[in-house]
């Protein structure tokens, strides 16, 4: 079996570790929306960038509440965080023109979540052909814009 390496993905991983809090509670306390590259708070969830993107747009629709499963988590919650998944798509579609979304969870480490403890939404605008040679066999992504023109593009439209 090949094995595909993401290195980059470590800092993550290690900021999103119990000993260090959770990342995503962090930031909804917290008061630095822009440098967090939130993008929309709602009333049970709030939309933030995926700071390590696997594209351009990738981001998260994010409970306030922590839960690590959708059974503990709120109905309320969920219903508006499918809402704000549904938005995003269209954002995503609009401001990317992108051919494809992809939209997902990952509950539980065994099942690749990186934040294992904070059940999110991911939500990535997806293209033909996006994953090339330097994705597939170089062990790189090649990200066309900064998170921070990614959050220029996208802040604006959640306003």
């Amino acid at each position: 079996m090949d094995r595909l390496w993401s290195p980059w993905r470590y800092t993550y991983v290690q900021e999103a570790q119990p000993e260090n809090g959770c990342v995503f509670c962090r930031m909804a306390q917290e008061n630095c929306d822009a440098e967090n590259y939130i993008l929309h708070r709602a009333k049970l969830n709030f939309v933030v960038l995926n700071l390590y993107p696997y594209c351009s747009g990738h981001l998260m629709v994010v409970p306030y509440r922590h839960v690590d499963t959708l059974e503990r988590a709120d109905g309320a919650a969920l219903t508006e965080m499918m809402h704000l998944t549904q938005i995003a798509e269209s954002h995503l579609r609009s401001i990317y023109r992108a051919g494809g979304v992809n939209i997902g969870m990952n509950i539980g480490a065994c099942a690749g979540a990186g934040v294992a403890g904070h059940i999110h939404m991911h939500v990535l605008p997806r293209w033909l052909g996006d994953a090339n040679f330097m994705t597939t066999a170089g062990e790189t992504r090649v990200m066309p814009e900064p998170l921070s023109e990614t959050y220029r593009k996208l802040k604006a439209v959640f306003e």
